[in-house]
């Protein structure tokens, strides 16, 4: 054949080549995006209801808010995530696992590991379990237990499905906000006790007994057309300004959802976490008079007021950070199950515990009315005593501790299964290698993890009936956590 047929033939197999190339690139380039998807299900149960965070029982008759779970699914560099914020007080063991067989059965090519699910402690939420506290919830007229996991697990599992097929290419940042919101509750005196809730006017009140945490750190989200889609806000202060009321309510998410869709539409999913925060409460303390007067005098309430105050943190942050956006970033994902060390149980305190459980249950016996009110505080007093039996015979001596720690670019989000006090996250954040680190607190059953001055000084949230695992084991968590942050970092550069 001639030279002239050769040397087409040649071009032709060169632009097939710059051709392929070309698709290649461009193929890898757009598998290298992160891509969002999110999603939103209402999780109101059917009324009436069993509200869990209290001593006794409680019905609820009415939802003065819905409850709402908020999904946000994450893709980059062949890593997942999916983010499922809750309205509910805490995920326990057998909702995640419910939930996690659930979104198997629809999504199996997603590994329900990389499914980090956390509640926004909100107390006017229905009872997930009796695994602490037993509730004598009736056997009829009200929804059960399992009525409530089925339910939820379902209308979950749905919006992560949801979330994760619609996701598509987009934008993130980060940045960070402050706002005052949560409070240090735990009261110490002169003898060197502490309460938590505990009174301020008396001459033996000596001080707060902690540190007050008032970052609010915001992630944002786009599509590719540079719409907002959506946010993940995470704030140091359980939702629990509501807590004592017998209705369903969202409390001051609800209102801060509100003021934020104010302001950047209807349709933003936004996903509330709660940093940690086991020693805080937007309760006010000592100065709760002076604060009752400014709502008194402006027209508000203390739950549309912490509404404002957060979305006014994150419209501030989002006006400085939403020019600097990020498409091909980093994007990896660790998970693990610890192995804490449990607290031990003192044979004082096994006494104590036994003593009290007794106590408890006479008063039951002689007034049959009071077992609403009571039998929780048995059942919590009783495993204690369980626990030291167990614990006699070698038992029942670690803590499985799930956490999670995902790296988005220069930012870290890293979980805890705990109401765990401030202290740990300021100690992982200082240490933390990301430029920004958002500690994310009650993925898992919300048991309290005190430090060694909360315990020193005793009261609840610090004392065993309270805390599976102790500061030894609250240290551990913390050396791990930076120990994978850094991993992180040695992946991704």
């Amino acid at each position: 054949m001639s030279d002239k047929y050769w040397s087409g033939r040649r071009k032709l197999w060169r632009r097939l080549l710059v051709l392929m190339l070309t698709m290649w690139i461009f193929c890898t380039a757009e598998a290298q995006e992160l891509r969002i998807g999110t999603a939103t299900a209402d999780i109101t149960p059917a009324l009436p209801v069993a509200l869990m965070g209290q001593f006794h029982l409680r019905i609820a008759n009415e939802a003065a808010t819905p409850l709402l779970a908020n999904v946000i699914a994450l893709e980059g560099k062949g890593e997942q995530a999916v983010f499922v914020a809750c309205d509910l007080i805490v995920i326990s063991p057998p909702i995640l696992e419910s939930l996690r067989k659930e979104v198997a059965r629809r999504l199996p090519s997603f590994d329900v590991k990389k499914l980090i699910v956390t509640a926004t402690h909100t107390h006017t939420s229905p009872v997930l379990d009796t695994l602490l506290l037993k509730y004598p919830i009736p056997a009829k007229g009200v929804t059960q237990i399992q009525e409530y996991v089925d339910f939820f697990s379902k209308r979950v599992a749905e919006a992560v499905a949801k979330a994760w097929l619609s996701r598509a290419p987009g934008y993130t940042t980060w940045g960070l906000g402050h706002a005052v919101i949560g409070y240090n509750r735990r009261s110490v005196y002169e003898n060197g006790s502490a309460a938590m809730y505990g009174g301020t006017h008396v001459p033996e009140f000596r001080g707060i007994e902690g540190y007050e945490d008032h970052d609010v750190n915001s992630l944002f989200f786009w599509n590719k057309a540079g719409k907002l889609i959506g946010m993940s806000v995470n704030v140091p202060c359980p939702a629990q300004e509501a807590e004592g009321e017998n209705v369903i309510h969202a409390d001051f998410w609800h209102e801060a959802r509100l003021a934020l869709r104010k302001k950047f539409g209807d349709d933003i999913c936004i996903v509330g976490w709660a940093g940690a925060s086991g020693d805080q409460s937007p309760h006010v303390r000592y100065r709760s008079r002076a604060d009752e007067r400014m709502h008194t005098l402006s027209k508000t309430t203390r739950l549309g007021e912490i509404g404002r105050r957060i979305a006014t943190a994150v419209e501030e942050t989002y006006n400085i950070v939403k020019d600097d956006r990020h498409h091909n970033i980093p994007v990896i994902h660790k998970q693990e199950v610890l192995a804490l060390p449990r607290r031990i149980v003192t044979a004082a305190e096994y006494a104590e515990a036994k003593k009290n459980r007794g106590e408890v249950a006479s008063q039951i016996a002689a007034h049959p009315e009071k077992n609403n009110e009571l039998q929780a505080q048995m059942h919590w007093y009783g495993s204690t005593v369980i626990l030291f039996e167990e614990q006699q015979r070698g038992e029942s001596l670690t803590f499985p501790a799930e956490i999670h720690v995902l790296r988005l670019g220069d930012a870290v989000i890293c979980t805890s299964p705990f109401e765990l006090y401030v202290d740990y996250s300021i100690r992982i954040q200082g240490r933390s290698k990301a430029i920004q680190t958002f500690v994310v607190q009650l993925s898992g059953a919300g048991n309290y993890l005190p430090t060694e001055k909360a315990v020193k000084g005793g009261g609840y949230s610090a004392i065993v009936q309270s805390t599976p695992v102790g500061p030894e084991g609250g240290q551990m968590l913390v050396d791990r956590t930076v120990a994978l942050i850094d991993d992180l970092w040695n992946i991704g550069n």
